[in-house]
């Protein structure tokens, strides 16, 4: 059902776009033989942003891999710098928020652990909606905030480092094979505002994958149990990403152009002073609408790494 909805709405999409493009034509058409310069502005900018409509829909045409069309997780670490990297950090949790707000996806808050005085020192949220994981899997990686600190009562200028996670959720069609025996489960006490299971039972999981040394971690419910099979799902879901990643660095070796996703590798940079620029340093798109972006109007950068992702592969082919 999910299959046919999804080239059910393909469908539509393309028809919407072919019906759009004859009307547009048709309208400018008659503008010229009328002599009507303003309806023919007109004409001109409704067959610009149908360009953009297109573009976008070619892109989802091309979202294609195993877990393209899956939901997915979004895991927020902030960097070392303490108060700063925790503010950038919960900045950066809010806009991909929005950015699924936006785009009319359901986000589930999966685990968030406040920090000193402000920010978060980590988040997990999980992003539902078509294509969620096609859209953001190119996220993953540092992100570099430069601005005048609020919290430095000299008003200097400070620099923040927050790495973002992006990884599929694993549905019945993709098998992973976890040896429970490698696996440390630990239970604590939730943390957060309100409710009453928080700080008085151990309703948080936290399990560890010690040959990867991955870790998971979930406190969203109340029950013990729904959370312990939540954090089973978010590490089948880590585990399947990883072998995603070694599948692609191992094709991409000879090429060498794949930077390591750590400290010191940022794919994006947003500064807000002394002048306003976000840039993305794979694919050099660029905006000065800081606001907008932190906001979680992000798809330019989306279109623009997926278009050089889909360019490399198809190279490689």
């Amino acid at each position: 059902m999910r299959e046919r909805s999804k080239l059910e709405n393909a469908f539509e999409n393309i028809t919407s776009i072919e019906t759009q493009l004859l009307d547009a034509i048709e309208y400018a058409q008659l503008a010229e033989m009328e002599g009507e310069d303003s309806l023919l502005d007109e004409a001109f900018s409704a067959l610009t942003a149908l360009s953009e409509i297109a573009q976008k829909a070619e892109l989802e045409a091309l979202l294609s891999g195993e877990a393209d069309s899956n939901d997915c997780f979004v895991e927020i670490h902030p960097g070392a710098g303490g108060t700063e990297a925790q503010d950038w950090a919960e900045m950066l949790l809010r806009m991909y928020t929005r950015w699924a707000q936006a785009h009319n996806m359901k986000v589930d808050v999966l685990e968030v652990e406040a920090g000193d005085g402000a920010g978060i020192k980590s988040a997990t949220i999980k992003i539902k909606g078509e294509n969620a994981y096609g859209w953001l899997k190119t996220e993953s990686g540092v992100h570099r905030l430069v601005r005048i600190s609020p919290f430095d009562s000299n008003a200097k200028r400070h620099t923040s480092f927050s790495s973002v996670w992006i990884f599929p959720e694993i549905d019945d069609t993709i098998e992973i094979d976890i040896d429970e025996s490698d696996c440390r489960v630990d239970t604590y006490r939730a943390s957060g505002a309100g409710g009453q299971h928080v700080n008085k039972t151990d309703s948080a999981v936290r399990i560890t994958h010690e040959p990867t040394g991955i870790v998971v971690q979930c406190q969203n419910d109340r029950s013990q149990h729904k959370n312990r099979s939540q954090a089973w799902d978010m590490l089948r879901a880590r585990l399947y990403e990883r072998e995603l990643q070694i599948r692609e660095d191992a094709a991409q070796a000879e090429a060498d152009n794949k930077a390591e996703i750590g400290w010191g590798h940022q794919i994006r940079s947003y500064v807000l002073q002394p002048y306003q620029l976000v840039k993305d340093l794979r694919t050099g798109a660029e905006t000065s609408d800081t606001r907008g972006v932190l906001d979680g109007k992000i798809d330019v950068f989306l279109s623009a790494s997926l278009s050089a992702k889909i360019t490399s592969q198809m190279a490689g082919e």
